[in-house]
């Protein structure tokens, strides 16, 4: 399996299906894991960063359960496959600075993705679409099972799993979801609703993860501590916190439609147009655009919409990295923005 494979293929977390995938776009589990007796990678040297890497490398070559992964390390990659891999969500942004010794090993599915040598040893991590921690939870655990045969992890009774940052030592877990919530924004209640997240000691960031703000009414929200709770007890205080979201969402979504539908049509509409017509257009402003007709088609208020699905695909194919990586060449910023365009043009008239 090579990259460029990726572009034919939908992302598990695109593909609108999965319990509220109106409002939940993805759902995502990350084990934290350090092999036993060895530096953590930021202290560690070239050689001790080489046989981590090698290890686990071997470690997923000798179960079956892996036959449909491919690894990439990162030397050999380029800077714009970096930014594709994380534009996919299938590596960090801070994964991507620095190459020696890093590796991201892929399923064909784009479900599993394990993260070699970043802050941690191992970053595991299984999405899927739609409001699904548990079902990503089950996937996840089996792996880490199977991983443990083959490695040894840090681990002390008292603690739970070492990492190198403390607030992921104990179980090593974030899970995290990924929200789309344009009707709080529209009725200025998100920051409130933020607020109260954040004192419930979850954290918010943007649709790229740590480091990244809100863009296209997406917010992503994880528990912020892995140690002193059960794998479980962490997932169903996440889940209990979005399904509260979720139904201000929805209640924030029908107030619109009854007290200000012609506010709402003109927005959606507005969006569909410039989308349909435009001939430059940015990143933001198509992931802003985007967003409005996404609310636009769940609440059945377009003539003529897109499914879901398409509407998805089209926040990933218009980033960077995927436009040149279409193109098959590097695009200045005004080249990205005319052929952004040109795509969503196409696309659109296909629906």
């Amino acid at each position: 399996m090579q990259l460029n494979d990726f572009l034919n293929h939908t992302s598990e977390w695109l593909k609108g299906t999965g319990p509220h995938s109106d409002i939940v776009i993805s759902s995502r589990i990350r084990l934290a894991r350090n092999l036993a007796k060895a530096s953590f990678p930021h202290w560690a040297d070239k050689l001790q960063g080489k046989v981590v890497l090698e290890a686990i490398e071997a470690a997923v070559k000798k179960n079956n359960y892996f036959k449909n992964t491919a690894s990439f390390r990162l030397d050999d990659v380029d800077a714009v496959d970096k930014q594709f891999l994380v534009e996919r969500h299938l590596m960090s942004m801070e994964h991507a600075q620095k190459s020696e010794n890093k590796a991201v090993i892929i399923d064909t599915d784009e479900v599993i993705a394990i993260m070699v040598n970043e802050e941690d040893h191992l970053r595991i991590q299984v999405m899927q679409s739609g409001f699904n921690l548990f079902e990503a939870w089950g996937i996840i655990n089996n792996i880490d099972d199977l991983l443990s045969k083959e490695l040894s992890f840090a681990f002390l009774p008292e603690w739970g799993y070492l990492t190198a940052c403390p607030t992921n030592a104990g179980t090593g877990m974030r899970g995290s979801v990924m929200l789309h919530l344009p009707a709080l924004v529209m009725t200025r209640q998100i920051n409130r609703v933020l607020a109260a997240i954040a004192k419930l000691s979850f954290a918010t960031r943007g649709l790229y993860g740590e480091g990244t703000q809100a863009s296209g009414n997406f917010f992503q929200i994880s528990n912020q501590v892995a140690l002193g709770h059960s794998e479980e007890e962490i997932i169903e205080n996440i889940n209990g916190l979005i399904r509260q979201i979720i139904e201000q969402e929805n209640q924030a979504r029908q107030a619109l439609l009854s007290k200000n539908r012609a506010l709402l049509e003109d927005r959606v509409n507005r969006s569909f147009g410039i989308l349909k017509s435009a001939y430059i257009i940015s990143s933001d402003e198509t992931i802003e655009l985007l967003s409005m007709v996404r609310l636009g088609c769940d609440l059945g208020i377009v003539n003529k919409c897109m499914d879901r699905r398409t509407i998805n695909e089209l926040f990933l194919i218009t980033q960077p990295a995927h436009l040149q990586k279409i193109e098959n060449k590097k695009l200045t910023s005004q080249e990205r923005d005319v052929k952004r365009a040109e795509l969503i043009r196409t696309k659109l008239k296909i629906q």
